[in-house]
């Protein structure tokens, strides 16, 4: 019996070469596209969980509060003190607590020389914490000296090449301090789904002298930049420690003599991240890296599930369209004696080897797109089915959803057939499966034109933020590090960049726009001849005295920074509009002169700046106040002609190498880092586009065959029509009107949906386009377009055929 079912099944195969080549070349692509985003989406849910102990590993984040109750600030990095402190208070529920501070030195051996951006100083417990593999050196001492460092397997090869690196000395340059570095310990390299990589682990004890020593440590609270994360003991609960955390602030910080007399939990806060969570849940205003976006995830997820839900509509709308061509052989089949449930089997086993063909396709595609989809999405995913046993798995069980999801319908539906009406030859599909057969296109083409519509709200946006203008110019400004004798001689160093043709401007700044604006302090400011405490965030950039010129900023009220004053290096202060307006002044030109004291400066506002935008424009405007740099400087700005720009920076690769000896000479351009702030975003819109159009040609195949099938149920309506004087644009009309009516249909649905959808999308974005309605028009209308083409060679061959062949048999 089942050689017979496969002999039938081959044999349909055979016989209906235009028909199986759509079913299956429309079920390959969309189960391509499904596992492929599948590989990217189980990669992205495995991030962290190769630690033994990741189920007991939370990181700490540290929150502020306005007065409001409002967030003004959110680190995924908090300060030194916290580690200890949080470790005593919950000594029964944290077995240990680690520290990582990133830092980015220069390291030499020998004649090799790099500048390191992912070197950490770690607590000598971090091998505890977490499950990195030693190859050489014992995990429990490796940093148990001041001068213990740790390295990876690539890093080893990298600098001493089949030298045996343990006990090896290398140098390091850190923002002039150099010294040396021993390496006592090789491991593994980071695994890629972890949240942030690492290429050294260095002893946290010279950071800890740095700030102080431990005594000075356990009371900073300031230098938030200490990654934390906690190992809980087994039986401890997360809930139990968050919930004794406000009482934990209260202690930690009670009120001072002289200063607000409120609550420390009021006004800020710790969270405990678990390490699982990191990558596609935590986007705080710092992290060690940029982490992926579970709503990302999801999309993708959905678009993924859409693509292969049209191509398994393709299978179910043919399988029954083809009804009349199967309805004898079922019936025979029955007379014969079958049983409905052998020939409900049968059916489904033709819809598995179809799906098994369509799976071996997709394989071979998968083969050839995973190359181009890794460059995408900027990952290394393999997909090896001969040596995963997970993977076979997988394969094998979308084999049988696929089958059971796009061949249940087909077979109960042919299986139900009466003998004794089809060999009369009487049968004739009723209205009900037509309509079942309408509303799957109506499905297929809601998905598709969502999809438009979704795309070209996305590129809409992009070109919103990239043209939108920011209140300053951000074209032709190279940034550069910087270090202790370029900060110390910067003066000299300015004019001598100067005296080069090419270059219009410099300035030296503690951030340049397109950074987060994550430094702040207290302030207290003059309002209504009050001082008054701010009860909000203001951020601070210490700058040099044209900062503002060079970026062309312009004031609103006041004056500039004077380099000709020397009081402003110390008392004068420029605040942009968003601080005015939230400081309660009622006009810009109100503050000019009052009084305004910043974290241990004292001075007055002598200028306003017009609102900008420093950060992107997920972000809304903050208040920032500008000052003169007392020496907390990261970086130079030049401003360059467009004509000099490759001679400028071979200029200024020049003057680096005698700047910063043996540091490699990097610079990026602030035009660019704007638009890398984008960079999901233009993914996505990329996704949307590639997703699109695969479900308008799936869906195009599906109608091809459907329009194929119901011309031919209708050869001898179009025959009589035309002896009765139809013209061939009237038949034209008749057979594609009822495919754009569902077209019709599928937009009125669609619109809502893409509607919330992505308005739900652009509000991740303080500033966004309004939706335009054309973008709907357009997107209803090229899916209109495509399917009318894709059924008019079917119609208009219908239309044209000589009536004297279709009637003849009557």
């Amino acid at each position: 019996m089942l050689k017979n079912y496969l002999k039938i099944a081959l044999r349909n195969l055979k016989n209906s070469p235009g028909y199986s080549f759509i079913n299956i070349f429309g079920l390959a692509l969309g189960i391509t596209a499904f596992i492929l985003i599948l590989l990217f989406i189980d990669n992205e849910l495995s991030y962290d969980r190769y630690h033994e102990k990741s189920d007991r590993i939370y990181r700490v984040s540290r929150e502020w509060k306005n007065q409001d109750g409002e967030t003004s600030l959110h680190l995924g990095h908090v300060a030194p003190s916290f580690s200890d402190l949080l470790q005593e208070e919950f000594d029964a529920s944290i077995q240990n607590s680690v520290r990582l501070f990133r830092m980015n030195p220069l390291i030499s051996y020998e004649d090799r020389h790099f500048v390191e951006s992912r070197f950490f100083f770690a607590d000598p417990d971090v091998f505890e914490v977490f499950s990195w593999e030693m190859i050489e050196g014992d995990p429990a001492t490796a940093l148990a000296n001041p001068d213990g460092i740790v390295i990876t397997e690539t890093t080893a090869e990298k600098y001493f090449g089949a030298e045996d690196p343990i006990g090896k000395s290398m140098e390091f340059d850190i923002q002039g301090t150099t010294g040396v570095f021993q390496v006592n310990g090789v491991m593994k390299d980071v695994p890629d789904n972890s949240h942030f990589q690492l290429d050294f682990l260095g002893s946290i004890q010279p950071v800890i002298q740095f700030f102080g020593g431990p005594e000075a440590v356990r009371t900073n609270f300031g230098s938030n930049s200490f990654s934390t994360f906690l190992l809980l003991t087994e039986n401890a609960r997360i809930e139990d420690i968050e919930a004794r955390i406000p009482a934990f602030m209260d202690k930690t910080f009670p009120p001072q003599p002289n200063g607000p007399q409120v609550q420390a939990s009021t006004r800020m806060t710790l969270h405990m991240w678990p390490i699982t969570d990191i990558h596609l849940h935590s986007q705080l205003d710092s992290e060690i890296e940029a982490n992926g976006n579970i709503e990302y995830v999801y999309i993708y997820t959905a678009v993924a599930l859409f693509i292969l839900f049209i191509a398994c509509i393709n299978f179910m709308n043919l399988s029954t369209a083809r009804s009349t061509k199967r309805a004898n052989e079922v019936g025979l089949r029955k007379v014969m004696g079958a049983y409905r449930e052998s020939l409900i089997r049968q059916f489904m086993g033709e819809s598995f080897l179809l799906s098994f063909i369509a799976l071996l396709l997709a394989v071979l595609f998968i083969k050839a797109l995973l190359p181009f989809f890794n460059d995408f999405i900027d990952k290394e995913l393999a997909f090896n089915v001969l040596t995963n046993g997970k993977l076979i798995l997988g394969l094998l069980s979308i084999i049988v959803v696929i089958s059971l999801a796009a061949g249940s319908y087909p077979a109960l539906f042919l299986s139900s057939f009466q003998p004794a009406t089809v060999l009369k030859g009487s049968f004739k599909a009723d209205g009900k499966h037509q309509w079942f057969r309408s509303a799957l296109v109506v499905v297929q083409f809601t998905i598709s034109i969502a999809l438009l519509v979704s795309m070209g709200v996305v590129y809409n946006q992009l070109e919103f933020v990239r043209s939108k203008e920011l209140g300053f110019n951000k074209d032709n400004i190279a940034v550069l590090p910087v270090s202790p004798n370029i900060v110390s001689n910067y003066d000299n160093i300015r004019q001598r960049l100067l005296d080069q043709p090419g270059i219009d401007d410099v300035s030296m700044q503690s951030r340049v726009p397109s950074g987060r604006l994550l430094d702040s302090n207290n302030a207290t400011a003059e309002v209504n001849g009050e001082l008054i405490n701010v009860n909000f965030r203001i951020a601070d950039i210490h700058v040099s005295h044209n900062f503002l010129d060079i970026f062309n900023m312009e004031l609103a009220a006041g004056r500039n920074f004077d380099i000709n004053l020397a009081s402003d290096s110390s008392q004068a202060f420029v605040l942009n509009e968003e601080a005015i307006t939230q400081l309660g002044y009622s006009s810009n030109e109100e503050a000019i002169g009052k009084t305004f004291n910043y974290g241990n400066r004292q001075g007055f506002i002598t200028g306003v700046v017009k609102n900008f935008h420093f950060e992107s424009l997920h972000q809304s405007i903050a208040p920032i106040v500008f000052m003169i740099s007392n020496g907390r400087n990261n970086s130079i700005a030049v401003k360059f002609k467009e004509a000099a720009r490759e001679e400028t920076i071979a200029y200024l690769r020049d003057q680096w190498a005698t700047l910063r000896p043996n540091f490699p000479f990097t610079y990026s351009l602030v035009e660019d880092q704007f638009d890398q702030q984008y960079t999901n975003e233009q993914r996505l819109g990329q996704i949307f586009s590639y997703f699109a159009i695969l479900a308008i040609v799936i869906g195009a195949l599906g109608l091809f065959g459907l329009a194929s099938f119901t011309t031919q149920q209708r050869v001898k309506e179009i025959g009589v029509r035309k002896v009765l004087g139809a013209s061939v644009l009237q038949v034209v009309s008749l057979l594609a009107s009822n495919f754009a009516k569902l077209v019709f249909v599928a937009f009125l649905i669609a619109t809502p949906i893409a509607y919330f959808g992505m308005n739900q999308w652009l509000g991740s974005f303080a500033y966004h386009i309004e939706i335009s309605a054309w973008v709907f028009v357009i997107g209803g209308v090229a899916a209109l377009t495509v399917a009318m083409l894709t059924i008019s060679w079917q119609s208009i061959r219908a239309a044209t055929a000589n009536p004297v062949d279709s009637l003849r048999s009557e």
